[in-house]
């Protein structure tokens, strides 16, 4: 069951409007899932970006960063640059397994495509960008949904295959509903290295050289796939960087690196992505 537009915006501080939990969708048994909007007031047909957070897929809130990062910003300075931003819940492991996630993300861009004209938002230029779990399903999203201009993936999960292929109390199997080793269909249809074609959308690949949760390789390998298949990649690896970028003095600089990308690359987009539906919802 998807939304309906009833929460009256806000004007924030700076002058944007705010729409604070719009229910996106509303599934029978679960809790109804809520993104917030930021988007420039008085200015039609701007580029969207869609915001996911991580958490392992166990846990995480739209409306929270990681502690590493300068407070609000991934909200805050793609406004500076004329871009709205949409930060979207999705349902948790405990709650639904995948591909859940991953319907629900595309759930929160369908909804926001059907009132693009009432958010003053443009509907062919929308982007993902995502951390850690929410980077794996930003770039799922754009590999499979049709919906998106570009996306950004930072520190994410890209083959769930290679992480704990057996382990029955893994954050992949809690994931999964099962270990990656007895659900191999799953494990590859969760894993954006197996989704790769020439027809991607522009990538940002952002992740931590010194990261201790997620390996380096699982970016090194989605940007050497993509490049294989003739599909723009962008690649950079964050020396002495841990997970959320722990350790990095600059994790501003990143933002800005990855705003001024989503600015160039959806500023650049006119035609409309090709609708697709989700994977089906095994929950």
């Amino acid at each position: 069951m998807t939304g309906h537009l009833r929460v009256e915006p806000q004007v924030t501080k700076t002058g944007a409007t705010f729409y604070s939990g719009l229910t996106y969708a509303a599934y029978p048994g679960f809790r109804p899932l809520l993104l917030d909007l930021y988007a420039p007031r008085g200015v039609a047909a701007v580029p969207l970006i869609v915001w996911i957070h991580g958490g392992a897929f166990q846990d995480g809130d739209r409306r929270y960063l990681p502690e590493t990062y300068p407070p609000n910003s991934v909200f805050d300075r793609p406004l500076d640059a004329g871009m709205a931003v949409a930060t979207i819940d999705y349902r948790h492991a405990a709650e639904a397994s995948f591909p859940a996630q991953l319907n629900d993300v595309g759930a929160a861009i369908d909804y926001l495509r059907e009132h693009a004209a009432a958010f003053g938002i443009d509907a062919r230029r929308i982007g993902v960008w995502g951390e850690s779990a929410g980077g794996a399903l930003a770039a799922l999203e754009g590999l499979t949904g049709g919906r998106v201009a570009a996306v950004v993936a930072w520190y994410a999960l890209t083959d769930v295959r290679r992480m704990h292929a057996d382990a029955v109390d893994s954050i992949e199997t809690k994931w999964l509903g099962a270990p990656p080793s007895a659900v191999p269909e799953l494990a590859a249809a969760a894993s954006a290295v197996e989704q790769v074609h020439a027809g991607a959308p522009p990538f940002l690949i952002v992740h931590g050289a010194a990261d201790t949760v997620v390996a380096l390789s699982h970016s090194q390998r989605l940007h050497e796939l993509l490049v294989a298949a003739g599909a723009p990649s962008t690649y950079h690896a964050v020396a002495a960087a841990d997970h959320c970028f722990e350790g990095y003095d600059d994790i501003g600089g990143l933002i800005d690196e990855t705003v001024a990308f989503l600015a160039r690359t959806l500023s650049a987009s006119t035609s409309e992505p090709e609708s697709a539906a989700s994977p089906v919802d095994t929950r």
